[in-house]
């Protein structure tokens, strides 16, 4: 026990003083614009794809080491794309050791408790889970939000469109008149069209911030009528209609699942609602499912079985439309 207390108190000041020396080696700012000004003044002997990636180029944290091994890892990109879909502005390095000192403090004071020496592992595990859990979250939400009002965007964009303007011009109005998220991703769009990116790659650029059905199918019609022609009121009418329809769809879904939700959140709650009365009323009786080998061993097989049990349901309920 006190191995692991040295131990994880050892490894919550070392991430804390990473934390606090982040700020102490920053990259030279000016450096970094020099390189990207010669990289503009040398566009035309580049290929497009690769000019754009040199601009696109952000730091993945404040410290060069850690960044560059940052930078090599396919899974950090995907962390820091759901950062930018949760809308939090910071860096995954910075994120990554912020989950550690979580995971560290949490794992350090589980040990002070001296309950068992299967409780230090569980702490750091649910500390390094939390950041994630709160992330995943935030992205749900804002992703949902963006989903349920976009239909809204896509019919101002018709009437820009039958009002005379250019489709550059109504995805600008869409980012002045609609709020967030809608109005920041199409301010995107509309500002990396504005400095010399092509239509189509600031189109892909935001199917790829927003990993939506909807804005991919968006996305395909505007490129399939700009390049082949067409009506293009007509074709955004249509396309409203289709998304309003779905979660018309979508929402009879969840009213013939609603029976099998209430049925999850009622055998995930019984349990953890019967455990906290017995703490209350009678600790004793629970006193062998943490202090004996055997009660810890059905205590983690039965927290198993109930994450199995939930996962299955929301399974068979996750009825994609």
């Amino acid at each position: 026990m006190t191995l692991v207390l040295v131990l994880l108190l050892f490894l919550a000041l070392f991430v804390g003083l990473l934390t606090l020396g982040a700020g102490w080696f920053q990259k030279d700012e000016g450096r970094v614009m020099r390189e990207r000004l010669m990289s503009l003044a040398r566009a035309t002997q580049r290929a497009p794809s690769e000019e754009l990636a040199l601009l696109r180029d952000e730091l993945l944290s404040a410290i060069p080491a850690f960044d560059r091994l940052l930078a090599s890892s396919v899974r950090i990109t995907r962390l820091q794309a759901a950062l930018a879909q949760a809308n939090i502005q910071m860096r995954p390095g910075r994120f990554l050791l912020i989950t550690a000192s979580l995971g560290a403090a949490i794992g350090l004071f589980a040990s002070l408790l001296k309950v068992g020496l299967w409780l230090p592992p569980v702490g750091v595990a649910l500390g390094l889970a939390i950041p994630f859990v709160i992330v995943s979250q935030l992205r749900k939400w804002r992703l949902s939000k963006f989903e349920s009002r976009f239909p809204e965007a896509i019919d101002l964009l018709a009437r820009a469109v039958r009002a005379g303007h250019s489709l550059v011009s109504a995805l600008e109005m869409i980012s002045n008149e609609l709020t967030e998220p809608l109005a920041g991703e199409f301010r995107k769009v509309f500002e990396e069209q504005k400095f010399g990116m092509p239509l189509r790659d600031a189109l892909l650029n935001f199917g790829e911030r927003i990993p939506l059905a909807d804005v991919r199918l968006f996305i395909t019609s505007l490129l399939l009528q700009h390049e082949t022609g067409g009506n293009l009121t007509e074709l955004l009418d249509k396309l409203s209609y289709l998304i309003r329809e779905r979660f018309k769809l979508i929402r009879q879904v969840r009213v013939y699942t609603a029976h099998a939700r209430v049925t999850m959140m009622m055998l995930m709650s019984l349990p953890v609602a019967f455990v906290v009365l017995m703490t209350l009323s009678h600790p004793e009786y629970l006193q062998p499912l943490y202090k004996e080998p055997l009660g810890q061993k059905l205590s983690a097989a039965a927290v198993g079985l109930q994450l199995i049990g939930y996962l299955l349901i929301r399974k068979i309920i996750n009825i994609r439309v």
